[in-house]
């Protein structure tokens, strides 16, 4: 298998949204996107499918050096060398993957967040980066658009966290701010053991009404010039968007499910951007 089929094979193998924005890019930008979006699931696989914490550290530390060395021309892990030859082209800096490597970290050691300060700094890192390189690679002109890449990156990564409170349940963490747990009366026991009220509802209306303000201003903050550049980040956020809705019209049974939409609608929601240029 050579590192192109591997890095394509990894992104289509995750099911996720990101994958249908990819199909519409020229070849070039797909084989960088492809291969970065690859990395990202590497490194994230770390932390969710190793269970001994000691194990997962040594992981990280381990692509934090095969970083390292693919930038000094030395890549040995297929997902590296599919993607070194795109990092002169798009701009693809060693310090972006390997703060996507340190927000990673931060999974590790941390499985509560004290208010959405500090939530924001970890969604910067694990999100709003890769939103960065993404736009990138589309095609940004713009500097302003990597302000509008960071802000709808924290767009989708709050959606994650909603639509994953049970299952981050399951591994001991919660995301949701502790302060913002206690505004609405929610314990944390609650979460961990799946237990539903009016409260929890309350906090994911919250949680959901941020995501919402978050999408308005990324896509209020994206500048005209690079508009059709940045399609598919469009797509994503038509996809993630929809998703958001489903839950929410769903009442939040996050706690014991996991609401997706079918490849079919994420396909349909991608083409309705790169043909309409609409939402």
């Amino acid at each position: 298998m050579t590192p192109q089929e591997y890095v394509q094979q990894k992104a289509a193998a995750s099911g996720s949204s990101f994958y249908y924005a990819f199909l519409f890019l020229p070849a070039p930008r797909r084989a960088a996107i492809t291969a970065f979006y690859a990395f990202c699931r590497e490194v994230d696989d770390v932390v969710d499918e190793v269970t001994d914490p000691g194990v997962a550290q040594t992981k990280l530390a381990w692509w934090r050096s095969e970083v390292a060395k693919s930038f000094d021309g030395s890549p040995s892990h297929p997902v590296m060398k599919a993607l070194m030859p795109s990092t002169g082209t798009f701009n693809i800096r060693q310090e972006q993957l390997q703060a996507v490597i340190e927000g990673c970290q931060m999974d590790l050691e941390q499985t509560r967040y004290l208010d959405f300060i500090a939530l924001e700094r970890y969604c910067h890192l694990v999100a709003g980066v890769v939103g960065e390189v993404a736009a990138s690679i589309f095609g940004q002109t713009d500097p302003r658009t990597t302000d509008y890449a960071h802000r709808l990156g924290l767009a989708f990564q709050l959606t994650n966290i909603i639509r994953d409170v049970g299952e981050d349940a399951m591994r001991g963490r919660i995301y949701l701010p502790v302060n913002e747990l206690q505004q609405f009366d929610v314990k944390a026991h609650e979460i961990l053991n799946r237990i539903y009220s009016d409260r929890f509802v309350a906090l994911m209306q919250f949680q959901a009404a941020r995501a919402h303000r978050l999408y308005d201003e990324a896509l209020a903050m994206l500048p005209e010039p690079d508009r059709r550049a940045q399609k598919p980040g469009l797509m994503m956020a038509s996809i993630y968007r929809t998703l958001l809705r489903e839950i929410e019209s769903d009442g939040f049974k996050v706690l014991n499910q996991r609401v997706s939409l079918t490849p079919l609608r994420k396909l349909w929601l991608a083409w309705k951007v790169q043909a309409l240029g609409r939402m």
